[in-house]
């Protein structure tokens, strides 16, 4: 049950909180590591990231996208890309297909994985969560591929800021929300909820826009995204404002070195305390395996993920780590 009560208060207070000299900020204070910090990082590192690594590449069924089944269905598509299915309701969240994260299409991250579906073999999408506006999260040439195909049958959710930027690529159907703050579309109410992260696609825009966590409430089923973020009390703030939150969406990759990420990209034993925090019945990984943006190896992720998840004695088929392109049906715990 919510705390409604809470939650309107906390929808009240945020805005006179939330930003300062025209610039959004965290809800705990947290360290920002500019220029210099950033040098610092590619000087220790000599400018070398990780190998890409090969992983299975699933080819999800057509007909079962196509008709999915009365339960809960979800398909990684790679990176923080989810296609998430439910009660006629075809779900995209954080949209990258393209080759590269970046502002260009000749340098930059580049992917490691191959979406495990393309634009042109989804399903008919009805909506979109949108976590913030860095490219490996808001891909332009994406957005612009799913309005060419699907147009106004998609309605986007965005943080604040982000509805002005997508309008210019002709996006018509947005509801955009602050922290704490709520919309329906039909049956699901869309809470738009804290991260602890950033946000800027440029030199001269850190922060101008939010950055935020998703909560979408079914009659039946609630699903949690956390877009990407680092660790803060927050969480369990939106635990006790909530309660317990049947699948959450939690990234477990980018994060090494811990000085310089720590603030805005959780690690594997942080992803755990996520998922208790927020009290999630099950928990599937995220942003990793798809993109090298940080020092630690591909594969590292998971592994540490299983290491954190026996240590605190909690069973690895709650918070598993799907294959890219895997289809995965997740049983109601309310029948």
């Amino acid at each position: 049950m919510i705390d409604r009560e809470r939650l309107a208060a906390l929808a009240a207070e945020e805005p006179a909180s939330q930003r300062r000299k025209h610039a959004f900020r965290n809800r705990y204070a947290t360290a920002h590591h500019g220029l210099g910090s950033f040098l610092r990082w590619q000087w220790q590192s000599r400018g070398r990231f990780p190998d890409h690594q090969s992983f299975p590449l699933h080819t999800p069924d057509p007909e079962q996208l196509a008709q999915p089944g009365n339960h809960p269905q979800i398909t990684w598509i790679g990176h923080a890309t989810y296609l998430f299915q439910h009660r006629g309701w075809n779900l995209l969240t954080d949209p990258v297909f393209s080759d590269r994260c970046s502002p260009f299409t000749f340098a930059g991250p580049k992917r490691a994985v191959a979406p495990a579906l393309t634009i042109e073999q989804l399903p008919d999408i009805n909506a979109v969560l949108i976590s913030h506006n860095h490219y490996d999260h808001l891909d332009k040439a994406s957005v612009k591929q799913l309005q060419a195909r699907f147009g106004r049958d998609i309605l986007w959710f965005v943080p604040q800021g982000i509805a002005t930027w997508l309008r210019k690529l002709g996006v018509e159907r947005i509801i955009e929300l602050g922290w704490w703050q709520s919309d329906y579309h039909g049956q699901v109410e869309a809470f738009c909820l804290p991260a602890q992260h950033f946000s800027g696609r440029g030199a001269n825009d850190h922060n101008q826009t939010l950055w935020c966590s998703w909560r979408l409430n079914f009659p039946d089923f609630s699903l949690y995204f956390a877009g990407d973020t680092g660790y803060a009390p927050l969480f369990n703030e939106i635990g006790q404002v909530f309660g317990p939150v049947d699948l959450a969406l939690l990234p477990i990759g980018a994060y090494e070195p811990r000085w310089f990420m720590s603030p805005v990209h959780i690690n594997p034993a942080e992803a755990v305390k996520i998922h208790q925090d927020i009290q999630a019945r099950q928990s599937l990984a995220m942003h990793w395996g798809t993109f090298v943006l940080t020092d630690e190896p591909m594969d590292a992720p998971p592994k540490a993920l299983a290491r954190a998840l026996t240590e605190q004695h909690i069973e690895h088929a709650h918070f598993r780590v799907p294959q890219h392109g895997e289809t995965l049906t997740i049983e109601l715990t309310h029948e």
